[in-house]
């Protein structure tokens, strides 16, 4: 069942197509004749999976990954035709549907070769697939020796087609030189198993290592194709990285902004303590506003204790009280507010900016989980 929107209430993300297709441009521009396979598991980065995907096939990408089988159907049932890469080995007792979408699995043991190739033999035709190389993130993947006999398994499958080898880096957006060693001994040991492979007869044409990180910052790890996620919804791993595209003229674009409206407005005066626990005091007599978004529509908790801000008519506000479930309170001091007025949580009004970077230090946390932390009741509207 399809998760229900909030369209009945004031509250809603905005998602910026130009935005996306001005961060494929300028990726395409930083990686020359790399490929970008355009990441769209979690919900499209929490942009909206079908609308994230759909703009980014039409902009250019060469295809799209997702995490679990249901992402890649959802694609495919909203008539997207690109290739899907299911970015996880399968569950035996999936492989099946997997294939049924045409969606292109990754192997990365012995068991899901042998399942991947039952499938494929039961169903005919030709069937691509991806095998990935655990080069030191240790979470999935197949050793070399171990992947070498992947290769046997799916080359006597007449109804296989080892389309790519890939891997992943766990710490390629990191300066340390101990890091950085670390990524390019994960490239290296990445060769010595494409031409293990190709010594015994295997060549993959699509080869894929790189990740945000490393597209940007590791040039030797971009080969025939990239996995892009963070970067093409417009942020950054590494901040750093800002200075290293405006020297080559670019700059990314936040696709995402998050806006609400004013519910309800009272006046209240010096010490009274809005919200749950009563945990602040009014420095001084104050409007607060109260606006619909709360922890289950994404907005961490912790916020509160960390002194976030939201924007009304321009204007930074903290919150007044304990962020709820489903409702903000804003300690607007002297302004003059009114229901029905804009109020923007993430995203630019007027000369002030609310980044998700901001929450993501707010919070203790990384932008990728502010992102994929939008509820699925808020509502993705596309502009641009």
């Amino acid at each position: 069942m399809t998760p229900v929107e909030g369209i009945r209430r004031p509250a809603w993300a905005e998602i910026s197509l130009s935005a996306l297709r001005h961060n494929v441009l300028a990726l395409r521009s930083v990686l020359g004749p790399t490929q970008i396979c355009g990441v769209v598991k979690a919900n499209g980065y929490g942009h909206g999976a079908v609308l994230a995907a759909s703009t980014l096939v039409d902009s250019g990408v060469a295809g799209l990954a997702v995490a679990i089988v249901d992402e890649g159907v959802e694609l495919r049932d909203a008539g997207i035709t690109a290739p899907i890469l299911l970015l996880a080995e399968t569950p035996a007792d999936t492989v099946g549907d997997a294939l049924d979408n045409t969606l292109t699995l990754t192997i990365g043991s012995l068991d899901g070769a042998r399942a991947a190739a039952a499938a494929a033999r039961e169903r005919g035709g030709r069937h691509p697939v991806h095998v990935k190389l655990d080069t030191g993130m240790h979470r999935m993947g197949a050793d070399l020796a171990t992947a070498i006999k992947i290769l046997d398994i799916l080359s006597d499958c007449p109804t296989l087609v080892i389309e790519g080898f890939y891997s992943h880096f766990p710490v390629a957006d990191s300066p340390a030189t101990a890091d950085q060693e670390f990524s390019l001994n994960q490239i290296a040991a990445f060769d010595a198993f494409v031409t293990a492979a190709a010594a015994r007869g295997v060549v993959a044409p699509v080869l894929h290592l790189a990740n945000s990180a490393a597209a940007l910052s590791l040039p030797t790890s971009r080969r025939s194709m990239a996995r892009i996620g963070l970067s093409l919804y417009g942020h950054l791993p590494e901040p750093s990285y800002v200075t290293a595209l405006e020297e080559q003229g670019l700059s990314l674009r936040p696709a995402l902004s998050l806006h609400a409206q004013v519910t309800a407005v009272r006046q209240l005066p010096a010490g009274e303590r809005a919200s749950y626990g009563r945990r602040r005091a009014l420095p001084g007599p104050s409007t607060v506003a109260t606006v619909p978004f709360g922890y289950a529509d994404g907005y961490p908790r912790r916020l509160f204790d960390a002194g976030a801000e939201v924007l009304i008519n321009g204007r930074r506000h903290p919150l007044a009280g304990a962020v709820t479930m489903d409702q903000l309170v804003i300690d607007c001091g002297d302004a003059s507010i009114q229901v029905g007025d804009e109020v923007v949580l993430l995203g630019r009004q007027g000369d002030e900016e609310i980044t998700a970077e901001m929450w993501a230090h707010w919070a203790d946390t990384i932008t990728w989980e502010i992102l994929c932390g939008i509820g699925a009741r808020v509502p993705r509207v596309a502009v641009g």
